[in-house]
């Protein structure tokens, strides 16, 4: 039970840090509705579970590698200035006439791989799961695997659920939504990517 305890208040510390992934979540489900919105979370937290099995299985020292970490950097923080530039120029001017009901549906594993891809792609996401390992580990002292994949669980479990939550308030605004706002929105979700592609790219040099 402290276990799991700990883990959901790991879960929580992380589902309140606001990056990219807040704001896709939220533009998502406002602008397509919950369940667009929820597999995109489950795509975020797909890449949450592959990075922590990279974590625990050491193939982390790949990533500490400095010229390895400073080309992800690079590699990352382009393809989400590339998602910023499509949500400030392109999705933005694309609404004509805003009806959630006329609204394309996009299949599961699109929708899946925009969470994954946005999330997966900052070396800072790595980093936090090599440090989360290392805190099970040593202050925790988690050595058993049943015990690390119940800790691990209860994180992306709780981060999942927060997701569908952040999603589900999200949908209730959709059908008050007016064609301006959710231009808006796609101009903001734009801006937060370009600012935060930019800044892994110039701070790259920093992670090495």
């Amino acid at each position: 039970m402290e276990i799991v305890l700990n883990g959901v208040i790991s879960g929580v510390v992380l589902a309140f840090l606001i990056g990219p992934v807040f704001f896709t979540i939220l533009q998502t489900s406002i602008e397509r509705g919950f369940v667009s919105g929820a597999w995109v979370a489950a795509g975020v937290s797909l890449s949450d579970a592959l990075y922590i099995m990279i974590s625990y299985l050491g193939l982390y020292q790949f990533f500490e590698n400095e010229t390895s970490r400073l080309y992800l950097s690079y590699v990352g923080g382009g393809i989400l200035l590339i998602f910023g530039l499509y949500y400030l120029f392109i999705k933005s001017r694309k609404l004509q006439e805003y009806h959630p009901e006329h609204i394309k549906s996009r299949s599961p594993l699109r929708l899946m791989a925009k969470g994954f891809l946005i999330n997966g792609l900052s070396p800072m996401v790595l980093i936090f799961w090599i440090g989360t390992v290392g805190l099970a580990t040593t202050e925790f002292g988690y050595v058993d695997d049943w015990q690390v994949a119940t800790y691990f669980s209860a994180i992306v479990a709780t981060v999942f659920a927060t997701d569908l939550i952040k999603a589900k308030l999200a949908d209730k605004l959709r059908m008050v939504m007016t064609r301006q706002t959710i231009r808006r929105l796609n101009i903001v979700l734009g801006i937060v990517l370009l600012f935060f592609g930019a800044r892994l790219i110039l701070y790259a040099d920093k992670l090495v």
